[in-house]
């Protein structure tokens, strides 16, 4: 056996992790008929089932900048997969044996996006320390299994839901708790490399005050931004372009934006030896803005629903892009590095969508004109890439 072989099993650890990742991120939002039927919760509070997600994650993400080097990541990663299911079988459990259903929801999903949150953080950085060639292409193929974990969730649960009815959330939600619970033993026992020497990672008061990190801070949020906000509209154009119900839209939009991402990704993992990342990013980022402009000012619902799918295919290699680019500029920017631009991400992630929703609402609920506020994330990621580069010739 070749010794770059024994790091399959930390390679296949780490897709499921980000399999367990897209569990946690889009299983729940499948229910959120279910939870208002079953447990007469009103929609407003099942609006906060996301909310409370993605902010949990993103202070995971503050927390693992602090103190994850402490308990190592090992540690790191078996702890996400064992929260990870635990928090899927409280769901299962928990709003049906505590006096309010809604509690018991919030705690699961308190407990599973901890482990979702230390997947972002965790994986990226195992991966990287791992002694593979090409590692652009590693990251970018590692970061697809998100997509298609997202979409085997959709498709599979509805398939379940098809077969043995709805009613049986809560075996399902158990079923798919086997994921992470079988991939605490991977993370257990394959090889794990350091990803700088002890002691030799830089500080983060020393990151922000270097420019090639800020610079990377801002292709994050330009990132989860671009991506969020027109994934969370996905189903809206379809229904539009296709005159689907809202049910089917709910389904095939982020299905259709989600295979586009993961396209892209797998594209970048198989040929990324033969590209330039920085060129490829800065053709996405002009893609991305094509979509949004698409999506803004088109009065065609097909075209509409183009530049959704192409949008997803578009933002793809922006979040690991901007990983591979930032671990190869600064080698030394640690654990500390990777938690802070998994924050920036979610940062963007939650509020490219509320600027994108707040403008429309002020517009007289005109989508069209939130989108065309959207323009500004892919503009300005393609000005910070163009920094990067810039910066590249300099050197």
């Amino acid at each position: 056996m070749k010794p770059i072989d024994k790091y399959q099993k930390t390679l296949t650890a780490s897709y499921l992790g980000f399999i367990t990742q897209a569990i946690a991120a889009n299983y729940a939002p499948l229910l959120f008929l279910t939870f208002h039927k079953t447990f007469g919760i009103s929609l407003g509070k099942i609006a906060l089932i996301s909310t409370v997600f993605f902010f949990t994650q993103l202070l995971v993400d503050v927390i693992c900048a602090q103190f994850v080097d402490r308990i190592g990541y090992r540690a790191g990663a078996v702890l996400s997969e064992i929260t990870a299911g635990v928090g899927l079988i409280g769901l299962a459990v928990l709003p049906s044996i505590l006096p309010d259903p809604f509690v018991g929801i919030m705690i699961s999903v308190v407990i599973y996006a901890i482990g979702s949150g230390l997947i972002e953080v965790l994986v990226s950085p195992i991966v990287e320390a791992c002694p593979f060639e090409h590692k652009e292409k590693v990251m970018s193929l590692l970061h697809s299994f998100y997509c298609w974990g997202s979409v085997g969730v959709i498709l599979l649960s509805t398939i379940f839901f098809a077969v043995f009815g709805v009613d049986q959330w809560r075996l399902l939600s158990i079923v798919w708790a086997l994921v992470p619970l079988y991939n605490i033993y991977n993370f257990a026992t394959c090889p794990l490399e350091p990803l700088v020497k002890e002691g030799k990672g830089m500080s983060i008061g020393q990151l922000f005050k270097t420019p090639m990190f800020l610079l990377g801070i801002i292709l994050m949020v330009c990132a989860g931004a671009s991506e969020l906000s027109m994934a969370q509209w996905a189903s809206a154009f379809v229904e539009s372009a296709l005159g689907l119900s809202k049910t089917v839209g709910d389904l095939a939009g982020p299905c259709l934006f989600a295979i586009a991402m993961g396209i892209s990704r797998v594209i970048f993992g198989k040929y990324g030896d033969r590209m330039d990342l920085t060129k490829y990013m800065l053709s996405s980022g002009e893609l991305c803005l094509v979509c949004y402009l698409l999506a803004a000012v088109s009065r065609s619902p097909i075209m509409g629903l183009l530049g959704c799918i192409l949008c997803g295919f578009s933002v793809g290699i922006m979040w690991p892009g901007t990983i591979s680019i930032m671990s190869k500029r600064l080698p030394l920017g640690g654990t500390a590095m990777f938690a802070l631009l998994a924050m920036a991400g979610d940062l963007g992630g939650s509020a490219g969508p509320a600027i994108v929703g707040f403008v429309s609402q002020n517009h007289g609920d005109d989508l069209k004109a939130g989108m065309f506020v959207g323009c500004l994330f892919p503009i300005v990621l393609i000005i910070s890439v163009l920094f990067i580069k810039a910066k590249n010739k300099s050197k």
